[in-house]
C-alpha cells in the first residue's frame, strides 16, 4: 500500500471511529488523543522532535495522530511564515470535519491559504483512495453481498454525502463477492445517460455473474422516483437478455438507503 493510501485510510478510520488513546511513554514520544490540536510554530522543524507529525507517525503509528497531524503529513509543508499545522487546522475549521474536506471541491480546497491546486489535488486523491480502499474486495475471503443490508452498507460507503447524483454498479462473481465497483454517470439520472450498453459493458469486461445498481439522491430522501423505477426495469430486462441478472437497485439518501427489491418495487 502506498504512503498516500495508508494515510488516506487512517484519515477515514479516525473520522468514522474517533477514540482517545491513553498516554504511553515511548522514549521522548507519547501517545495522545487523536483529537489533540498542536500549537503551530512557524515551521514544523521549530517544534521539539516529540511534537513533529512525521516523527510521531514513524514512532507511534498513524492511529496516534490527530486529524490535524494526519492532514499535515499529507500536505507536506506550509507557506512562508506559517506552519503546515496551521494550514491543516484552517482546513478543519473551514470545512468542519474530515467529511467536509472530502466533499469539498478542488476549487474550494485551492482557495484555502496554504493549500492551492497542487495540495488540493493531493487531498482529493487521498479521499478517493480511502473510498476505494473501503470498497475494495479482499480477494477470495471477501464477504459476499448476499443480503440487502450488506449491499446497502457497500452502497452507503460509496454514495453517502455526495452533492451530485452518482450512478454506480457493484459487479459480483458467482458467489456474490464484489469484483469491482464502476461509476456509470454523474449528474442527473437520465435514461439517455445511464444506458444499458454502457452499464453492461463494464459488467461484461469484469466477467460479472450479476450486478447490483445503486445511486444517490442528494436531497437526502431515498424514495424512488418514477424515473428510477423505469430505468431499473429497463436495466433488469437488458440483464435478462445478456444473462447478467440485476439483483437489486439501492437508493441512498443522506445516511439512509432503501432496497427496491425488498421494498417490493421489483418484480421478476
Amino acid at each position: 500500500m502506498t504512503d498516500l493510501a495508508f494515510l488516506a485510510r487512517e484519515l477515514w478510520r479516525t473520522e468514522v471511529q474517533s477514540f482517545a488513546l491513553p498516554t504511553v511513554q515511548t522514549g521522548r514520544l507519547q501517545r495522545r488523543s487523536s483529537r489533540r490540536v498542536v500549537k503551530a510554530a512557524c515551521k514544523v522543524t521549530d517544534l521539539p522532535v516529540a511534537e513533529r507529525p512525521r516523527e510521531r507517525l514513524a514512532a507511534l503509528g498513524p492511529q496516534a495522530l490527530s486529524h490535524q497531524e494526519l492532514l499535515a503529513c499529507l500536505l507536506g509543508r506550509g507557506v512562508p511564515g506559517e506552519s503546515v499545522l496551521t494550514t491543516a487546522q484552517r482546513l478543519l475549521a473551514r470545512f468542519g470535519s474530515l467529511h467536509g474536506i472530502a466533499e469539498a471541491s478542488l476549487e474550494e480546497l485551492a482557495q484555502v491559504r496554504g493549500v492551492g491546486v497542487a495540495k488540493g489535488c493531493q487531498l482529493k486523491a487521498a479521499c478517493e483512495l480511502s473510498r476505494r480502499l473501503e470498497l475494495a474486495p479482499d480477494g477470495p475471503t471477501s464477504r459476499p453481498l448476499d443480503t440487502a443490508e450488506s449491499a446497502g452498507r457497500a452502497a452507503l460507503q460509496h454514495l453517502a454525502r455526495r452533492k451530485k447524483e452518482h450512478f454506480i454498479i457493484l459487479m459480483l462473481d458467482s458467489r456474490h463477492r464484489v469484483l469491482r465497483v464502476a461509476e456509470i454517470s454523474v449528474g442527473s439520472l437520465d435514461t439517455s445517460i445511464v444506458h444499458p450498453r454502457e452499464t453492461f459493458r463494464e459488467a461484461i469486461a469484469a466477467s460479472a455473474a450479476a450486478i447490483i445498481l445503486a445511486h444517490n439522491h442528494p436531497s437526502g430522501d431515498p424514495t424512488p422516483s418514477p424515473e428510477d423505477l423505469d430505468l431499473t426495469r429497463r436495466l433488469m430486462e437488458a440483464g435478462r437478455l445478456l444473462g447478467i441478472p440485476v439483483l437489486d437497485h439501492l437508493i441512498v439518501g443522506g445516511n439512509r438507503w432503501i432496497s427496491l427489491q425488498t421494498q417490493g418495487f421489483l418484480k421478476n
